[in-house]
């Protein structure tokens, strides 16, 4: 039962809650610069897909899930940017080092088991100067709303392929050796506890 609602329910809710309209409009802010090679780990279901810069040259997809695939075919369709599926594990990046030009990360950082190995592995694939374009949900300053993300985040990560609401992501992004460039926090309108944004980029040195 475990396997059967990760493998084929989870995926089908995070397509619906990651495609309100709030999202869309930070999607397109996060994708803004992204050119030449871009790799991207969490693919899901193609959200970004429809504010992909025509400077991108060809988008490397890394994700686990068939369904969030299925889902994304119209929006693959209606793709002006070439996608290839590279590989589904972005702990482990089957790309040559210094391979890509950029690379994108949106609502994944929160679920990936070893986020640091994740996170060293876009850094070894980047070119020098070459940036992590993000936008993840994660942990709020705010002690009371921190506590409940905290508090919450076991049963998160049962029911939801081990999402996490509780990771520092500009802390992670900056320990993997990218330096942050641009960074921006926010909540998204609903509960504050899934609700926390960090968006930014973080380049290659």
């Amino acid at each position: 039962m475990v396997g059967f609602w990760e493998r084929a329910v989870v995926p089908r809710v995070v397509d619906k809650a990651c495609g309100v309209k709030p999202m869309r409009k930070l999607r397109a802010e996060t994708v803004d610069g992204l050119h030449g090679v871009v790799v991207e780990i969490g693919f899901g279901s193609g959200h970004n897909l429809p504010f992909m810069p025509d400077d991108v040259e060809v988008l490397l997809a890394v994700d686990p899930s068939e369904i969030g695939q299925k889902l994304a075919s119209g929006r693959l369709a209606d793709s002006t940017v070439p996608v290839e599926f590279v590989g589904l594990d972005g702990q482990e990046l089957p790309l040559d080092s210094e391979s890509a030009d950029a690379a994108l990360s949106t609502f994944t950082l929160c679920t990936i088991p070893d986020v640091k190995r994740a996170l060293g592995e876009v850094h070894r694939v980047l070119k020098s100067g070459g940036e992590l374009h993000f936008l993840e949900h994660g942990l709020s300053p705010q002690p009371k709303v921190a506590k409940w993300q905290h508090r919450l985040t076991p049963l998160q990560r049962k029911l939801f392929g081990g999402c996490h609401f509780d990771r520092p992501i500009d802390t992670l992004v900056a320990d993997s050796g990218l330096e942050l460039v641009t960074l921006r926090n926010l909540y998204v309108p609903g509960p504050k506890t899934p609700g926390y944004i960090y968006l930014g980029t973080a380049r290659k040195l």
